[in-house]
């Protein structure tokens, strides 16, 4: 299961669970916390990409029309 479900506040933005589990990743991941680079730079060089992907296909799905039946992917 997510972290986001554990004891968080709800976040009304949209693909906000998908975005914070993909914030702690980032932070949490041996880049940032051993080598000391940015979030942003470790992102870059491809950790966390399964969230990445998926916050990526949430974004994208608010912008399909075929959403409002659907719903949006992602959780």
């Amino acid at each position: 299961m997510p972290k986001y479900y554990e004891d968080k506040e709800e976040d009304g933005r949209a693909c906000g669970g998908v975005r914070e589990d993909l914030r702690q990743c980032l932070l949490e991941s041996p880049c940032v916390l051993q080598e000391n680079k940015s979030p942003k730079q470790c992102l870059r060089e491809g950790h966390c990409r399964s969230l990445q992907i998926t916050f990526f296909a949430c974004k994208r799905s608010m912008l399909d029309t075929r959403a409002r039946f659907r719903g949006r992917k992602g959780y």
